[in-house]
Protein backbone atom coordinates (compact mmCIF):
# COMPACT_ATOMS: atom_id res chain seq x y z
CA UNK A 1 0.00 0.00 0.00
CA UNK A 2 2.68 2.23 0.83
CA UNK A 3 4.02 2.51 -3.14
CA UNK A 4 0.03 3.47 -4.21
CA UNK A 5 -1.15 6.82 -4.33
CA UNK A 6 -3.39 8.75 -1.83
CA UNK A 7 -6.53 8.08 -3.90
CA UNK A 8 -9.49 6.62 -2.93
CA UNK A 9 -11.94 5.30 -5.27
CA UNK A 10 -16.06 4.57 -4.59
CA UNK A 11 -17.74 3.09 -7.04
CA UNK A 12 -21.69 2.79 -7.48
CA UNK A 13 -24.00 0.50 -10.03
CA UNK A 14 -25.98 1.55 -12.80
CA UNK A 15 -29.74 0.83 -13.24
CA UNK A 16 -30.61 -3.09 -13.04
CA UNK A 17 -34.06 -4.96 -13.25
CA UNK A 18 -36.98 -2.86 -12.03
CA UNK A 19 -34.14 -0.46 -9.87
CA UNK A 20 -34.14 2.29 -12.31
CA UNK A 21 -32.41 4.60 -9.54
CA UNK A 22 -30.22 2.31 -8.07
CA UNK A 23 -29.63 3.63 -4.20
CA UNK A 24 -25.96 2.86 -4.65
CA UNK A 25 -24.92 5.36 -7.52
CA UNK A 26 -27.21 7.90 -5.52
CA UNK A 27 -25.57 7.59 -2.14
CA UNK A 28 -21.71 7.86 -4.00
CA UNK A 29 -22.88 11.20 -6.03
CA UNK A 30 -24.27 12.70 -2.55
CA UNK A 31 -20.86 11.38 -0.87
CA UNK A 32 -18.40 12.85 -4.16
CA UNK A 33 -20.12 16.50 -2.85
CA UNK A 34 -19.25 16.17 0.84
CA UNK A 35 -15.98 14.56 0.23
CA UNK A 36 -13.93 12.61 2.78
CA UNK A 37 -13.73 15.42 5.49
CA UNK A 38 -10.61 18.27 5.52
CA UNK A 39 -8.66 15.94 7.83
CA UNK A 40 -8.36 13.33 5.24
CA UNK A 41 -5.57 13.89 3.25
CA UNK A 42 -6.81 11.76 0.17
CA UNK A 43 -8.33 12.30 -3.55
CA UNK A 44 -11.58 11.21 -3.39
CA UNK A 45 -12.53 9.43 -6.94
CA UNK A 46 -16.31 8.23 -7.80
CA UNK A 47 -17.39 6.34 -10.85
CA UNK A 48 -20.38 4.28 -11.82
CA UNK A 49 -19.81 0.85 -12.77
CA UNK A 50 -22.83 -0.96 -14.99
CA UNK A 51 -24.20 -4.74 -13.20
CA UNK A 52 -22.00 -5.97 -16.22
CA UNK A 53 -19.90 -8.93 -15.40
CA UNK A 54 -17.42 -8.46 -18.28
CA UNK A 55 -17.49 -4.53 -18.08
CA UNK A 56 -16.94 -4.56 -14.61
CA UNK A 57 -13.95 -7.00 -14.52
CA UNK A 58 -12.22 -4.70 -17.19
CA UNK A 59 -13.05 -1.63 -15.38
CA UNK A 60 -12.25 -2.98 -11.75
CA UNK A 61 -8.42 -3.80 -13.77
CA UNK A 62 -8.20 -0.59 -14.87
CA UNK A 63 -8.91 1.32 -11.79
CA UNK A 64 -6.44 -0.90 -10.10
CA UNK A 65 -3.67 -0.84 -12.55
CA UNK A 66 -4.01 3.05 -14.00
CA UNK A 67 -4.97 4.89 -10.37
CA UNK A 68 -3.35 2.96 -8.28
CA UNK A 69 -5.39 4.04 -5.28
CA UNK A 70 -4.96 3.45 -1.71
CA UNK A 71 -8.16 1.85 -0.80
CA UNK A 72 -11.18 0.94 -3.18
CA UNK A 73 -15.12 0.90 -1.76
CA UNK A 74 -17.72 -0.83 -3.93
CA UNK A 75 -20.99 -0.19 -2.84
CA UNK A 76 -24.34 -2.03 -3.79
CA UNK A 77 -27.74 -2.18 -3.25
CA UNK A 78 -29.48 -4.97 -1.64
CA UNK A 79 -33.14 -4.49 -2.33
CA UNK A 80 -34.36 -6.24 1.09
CA UNK A 81 -32.28 -4.78 3.29
CA UNK A 82 -33.23 -2.32 5.68
CA UNK A 83 -29.59 -1.70 7.29
CA UNK A 84 -26.41 -0.66 5.70
CA UNK A 85 -23.76 -3.58 5.95
CA UNK A 86 -20.25 -3.91 5.23
CA UNK A 87 -19.17 -7.05 3.21
CA UNK A 88 -16.09 -8.50 5.38
CA UNK A 89 -15.05 -11.00 2.30
CA UNK A 90 -15.43 -12.04 -1.12
CA UNK A 91 -16.22 -15.77 -2.37
CA UNK A 92 -15.10 -17.10 -6.00
CA UNK A 93 -17.76 -19.30 -6.95
CA UNK A 94 -21.65 -19.03 -7.32
CA UNK A 95 -22.02 -16.54 -9.14
CA UNK A 96 -24.96 -17.61 -11.43
CA UNK A 97 -27.88 -14.88 -11.79
CA UNK A 98 -27.44 -12.53 -14.93
CA UNK A 99 -26.44 -9.52 -15.39
CA UNK A 100 -28.47 -6.92 -17.57
CA UNK A 101 -27.05 -8.19 -21.06
CA UNK A 102 -28.10 -11.86 -20.06
CA UNK A 103 -24.83 -12.81 -19.31
CA UNK A 104 -23.61 -15.00 -16.42
CA UNK A 105 -19.55 -16.06 -15.67
CA UNK A 106 -18.06 -18.86 -16.91
CA UNK A 107 -18.79 -21.92 -14.14
CA UNK A 108 -20.12 -18.85 -11.79
CA UNK A 109 -16.39 -18.28 -11.56
CA UNK A 110 -14.57 -15.18 -11.02
CA UNK A 111 -10.91 -16.35 -11.22
CA UNK A 112 -10.55 -19.40 -12.19
CA UNK A 113 -7.15 -20.14 -10.18
CA UNK A 114 -8.33 -17.63 -7.91
CA UNK A 115 -9.02 -18.42 -3.71
CA UNK A 116 -12.14 -19.34 -2.67
CA UNK A 117 -12.72 -16.26 0.16
CA UNK A 118 -10.89 -13.51 0.41
CA UNK A 119 -10.94 -11.02 3.18
CA UNK A 120 -10.52 -7.18 3.72
CA UNK A 121 -7.55 -6.02 5.59
CA UNK A 122 -10.01 -4.04 7.38
CA UNK A 123 -12.05 -5.13 10.23
CA UNK A 124 -15.58 -4.34 9.10
CA UNK A 125 -17.25 -5.70 13.09
CA UNK A 126 -14.77 -3.25 14.12
CA UNK A 127 -16.29 -0.71 11.80
CA UNK A 128 -19.46 -1.11 12.35
CA UNK A 129 -18.93 -0.83 15.66
CA UNK A 130 -17.27 2.40 15.92
CA UNK A 131 -19.56 4.11 13.52
CA UNK A 132 -22.33 6.12 14.06
CA UNK A 133 -24.78 7.60 11.60
CA UNK A 134 -27.83 9.04 12.57
CA UNK A 135 -30.76 7.01 10.97
CA UNK A 136 -30.03 3.93 9.52
CA UNK A 137 -28.41 0.84 11.08
CA UNK A 138 -24.63 -0.38 10.22
CA UNK A 139 -24.29 -4.07 10.64
CA UNK A 140 -21.11 -6.68 8.80
CA UNK A 141 -21.65 -9.23 6.64
CA UNK A 142 -20.09 -12.41 5.84
CA UNK A 143 -22.11 -13.37 2.51
CA UNK A 144 -22.42 -10.48 -0.15
CA UNK A 145 -24.76 -11.86 -2.45
CA UNK A 146 -22.90 -13.63 -5.61
CA UNK A 147 -23.64 -10.39 -7.48
CA UNK A 148 -21.85 -8.23 -9.47
CA UNK A 149 -21.57 -6.12 -6.76
CA UNK A 150 -19.87 -9.21 -5.20
CA UNK A 151 -18.01 -10.04 -8.34
CA UNK A 152 -16.51 -6.66 -8.38
CA UNK A 153 -15.26 -6.91 -4.58
CA UNK A 154 -13.63 -10.31 -4.94
CA UNK A 155 -12.00 -8.55 -8.30
CA UNK A 156 -10.53 -5.90 -5.90
CA UNK A 157 -10.08 -7.74 -2.65
CA UNK A 158 -7.46 -9.80 -5.50
CA UNK A 159 -6.17 -6.88 -7.70
CA UNK A 160 -5.53 -4.80 -4.36
CA UNK A 161 -4.27 -7.29 -2.13
CA UNK A 162 -7.19 -6.75 0.74
CA UNK A 163 -7.40 -3.11 0.74
CA UNK A 164 -11.14 -3.27 -0.40
CA UNK A 165 -14.33 -2.76 0.90
CA UNK A 166 -17.96 -3.60 -0.18
CA UNK A 167 -20.87 -1.58 1.35
CA UNK A 168 -24.60 -2.85 0.67
CA UNK A 169 -27.19 0.45 0.97
CA UNK A 170 -31.00 -0.46 1.09
CA UNK A 171 -32.95 0.96 -1.63
CA UNK A 172 -34.25 4.76 -1.18
CA UNK A 173 -37.15 5.89 0.71
CA UNK A 174 -38.76 8.73 2.08
CA UNK A 175 -37.20 7.78 5.60
CA UNK A 176 -33.84 7.06 4.04
CA UNK A 177 -33.21 9.81 1.28
CA UNK A 178 -29.64 9.84 -1.12
CA UNK A 179 -28.30 12.61 1.52
CA UNK A 180 -28.16 10.63 4.52
CA UNK A 181 -26.68 7.09 2.55
CA UNK A 182 -24.14 9.91 1.01
CA UNK A 183 -23.12 11.06 4.54
CA UNK A 184 -23.13 7.69 5.50
CA UNK A 185 -20.43 6.58 3.14
CA UNK A 186 -18.39 9.37 4.13
CA UNK A 187 -18.74 8.40 8.01
CA UNK A 188 -18.10 4.61 7.38
CA UNK A 189 -15.17 5.40 4.84
CA UNK A 190 -13.50 7.65 7.13
CA UNK A 191 -13.25 4.88 9.49
CA UNK A 192 -12.28 2.24 7.48
CA UNK A 193 -9.26 4.24 6.56
CA UNK A 194 -8.33 4.82 10.19
CA UNK A 195 -8.50 1.15 10.62
CA UNK A 196 -6.28 0.93 7.71
CA UNK A 197 -3.79 3.27 9.01
CA UNK A 198 -4.25 1.46 12.61
CA UNK A 199 -3.53 -1.62 11.12
CA UNK A 200 -0.04 -0.75 9.07
CA UNK A 201 1.03 1.62 11.77
CA UNK A 202 0.98 -1.75 14.80
CA UNK A 203 2.57 -3.73 11.50
CA UNK A 204 5.50 -1.53 11.76
CA UNK A 205 5.90 -1.46 15.45
CA UNK A 206 5.79 -5.28 14.80
CA UNK A 207 8.52 -5.29 12.04
CA UNK A 208 10.91 -3.02 14.27
CA UNK A 209 10.23 -4.99 17.14
CA UNK A 210 11.17 -7.98 15.10
CA UNK A 211 14.36 -5.80 13.49
CA UNK A 212 15.32 -5.12 16.98
CA UNK A 213 15.68 -8.57 18.17
CA UNK A 214 17.26 -9.87 14.83
CA UNK A 215 20.25 -7.31 15.74
CA UNK A 216 20.08 -8.24 19.51
CA UNK A 217 20.49 -11.85 19.00
CA UNK A 218 22.91 -11.47 15.74
CA UNK A 219 25.13 -9.53 17.97
CA UNK A 220 25.18 -12.06 20.74
CA UNK A 221 26.22 -14.28 18.14
CA UNK A 222 29.20 -12.31 17.31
Amino acid sequence: MDSRSSCVVVTGFGPFRQHLVNSSWEAVKELSKLGLGNDMEVELQTLQLPVDYREVKQRVARIWEDLQPQFVVHVGVDPAAKAIFLEQCSKNRGYRDADIRGFRPECGVCLPDGPEVITSEVSMKAVSRRAAVQGVEVAFSRDAGRYVCDYAYYLSLHHGNGCAALIHVPPLSPWLPASLLGKALQVLIQEMLEEIEKARAQNQKLSLCSSSQGESTGGLLL
